[in-house]
């Protein structure tokens, strides 16, 4: 043992087991740089070594544990991804037959409903063929049959195009309980007797942002849809409040967080179960007898609102009724007359020149005709880039009257730039 130390560990061999110490060693100096004695101590260290040794396995056993949870963590880590994978791949595979299904059902109710109405407008003008070709001049009733026909298929063009997003509307600032209260009459008179009609009308009501026709007409459509479903008759209420729609709710119904206007339609019919609330926003999905309902109604109310920026809840319980929750974004600033702002005037021709843009050719030259005997000065284009160099070729242009879903550039995008070159330019979509 050489120098001097403070503590070491040793093995003393004796009999049986070496035995664990500790031995400790101190110097004691009797005069400066002279070493009288050293004190050796001797500590027996079984308990010592044993602990020592225990430690070191609970490490060894720690580290072994640490090592098999992380793979642990790692294949369950794996295990989730490959479920989450698993379960969004099944849910894309839903939706994509749910999308079939839905497109199904959507080309078939075109199919049909347009089928119909062409047979009338083609009938009637067969027949109208006929007598004419026998010098017979009383055609009158086939052409107004041919020409309903023609409107009912424009009506049901148009609520297409609202429930895809693409029919342009006219928003203006609203105040709805004016435009509600406007309305009681036309109500009262569409629902009938058995059904009456309650307004409640929230005070300090703010003013929304939307197209006062078609909203007319979606809470007329809600009414009707109301009152077929209380064949006995009952109670209809149409409530307006002011509602703030906090993150979590905008979340869950994909929707924007913020202020709306609140048009709540009620019922007391027969309320509608799980299965039928689930597609009760479908195209051409109807409960109704053949021939009482097109299936368009309610698409044509979620795509108002969802064109308006809003958004549109129904809560509905199986023999206690139904409530469909209208919200439009809220608007700062003063309102407009509520109701139908334009009064229907006679078509007068002058020197006006109209540019006519239309991508379909039959369409453009029947508009371009009927125009002119009019009296009208007309301008035709087949897209948008042509349409504006006519522009800029006839500055005396007053009215651009173009269609909207266009190959290439659509008829909104054609007018943005249209009234950007010319900001006095009348614009009527078709």
């Amino acid at each position: 043992m050489q120098g001097f130390f403070d503590e070491v560990a040793l093995d003393i061999a004796t009999s049986g087991e070496p035995l664990p110490v500790l031995v400790n060693a101190v110097q004691r100096d009797v005069t400066a740089g002279a070493a009288a004695f050293i004190r050796v101590t001797v500590f027996k260290a079984t308990d010592r070594r044993r602990y020592e040794r225990e430690l070191l396995e609970a490490r060894r056993a720690a580290d072994t544990a640490s090592a098999e949870l992380a793979q642990l963590n790692q294949a369950l880590e794996q295990r989730v991804t490959d479920e989450v994978t698993s379960r969004m791949q099944a849910e894309e595979a839903l939706r994509q037959a749910q999308k079939m299904e839905a497109i199904g059902q959507l080309t078939g109710g075109i199919a049909h409903d347009f089928n119909n109405m062409l047979a009338g407008v083609i009938g009637a003008l067969n027949l109208t063929q006929r007598r004419l070709s026998r010098g017979d001049l009383d055609v009158d009733k086939f052409i107004e049959g041919a020409l309903d026909s023609a409107y009912r298929a424009a009506a049901l063009t148009q609520r297409l195009l609202q429930f895809s997003r693409q029919s342009p509307l006219e928003p203006v600032a609203l105040d709805i309980n004016r435009l509600t209260s406007g309305m009681s009459d036309l109500l009262t008179r569409t629902l009938g007797e058995t059904v009456h009609v309650e307004t409640v009308l929230s005070a300090g009501l703010w003013n929304a942002k939307a197209d006062p026709v078609q909203l007319e007409n979606v809470i007329l459509n809600l009414a009707v849809n109301a009152r077929d479903a209380m064949p006995g008759g009952g109670n209809l209420t149409i409530e307006t409040s002011n509602a703030f729609v906090d993150e979590s709710y905008a979340s869950d119904n994909e929707m924007d967080e913020g202020q709306y206007v609140l048009i709540a339609v009620t019922d007391t019919g027969h309320g509608m179960p799980a299965d039928v609330l689930a597609k009760v926003f479908d195209p051409f999905f109807t409960t109704k007898p053949v021939g009482k309902g097109t299936g368009l109604g309610m698409s044509q109310v979620y795509g108002f609102a969802k064109q308006s920026g809003g958004h549109v809840k129904i809560y509905s319980e199986v023999d206690h009724g139904t409530t469909v929750k209208l919200y439009l974004p809220r608007h700062v600033g003063l309102a407009a007359s509520a109701g139908r702002p334009r009064a229907e005037l006679a078509p007068i021709g002058g020197q006006e020149t109209i540019l006519v843009v239309e991508d379909e050719e039959r369409v453009r030259n029947f508009a371009v005709e009927a125009l002119g005997e009019l009296g009208y000065k007309v301008l035709q284009s087949g897209e948008g880039q042509s349409a504006l160099d006519l522009l800029r070729a006839n500055p005396a242009t007053a009215l651009l009257f173009t269609d909207v879903v266009m190959p290439g550039m659509t008829g909104r995008e054609l007018a943005d730039q249209a009234v950007a070159l010319r900001p006095d330019l009348q614009v009527l979509f078709s």
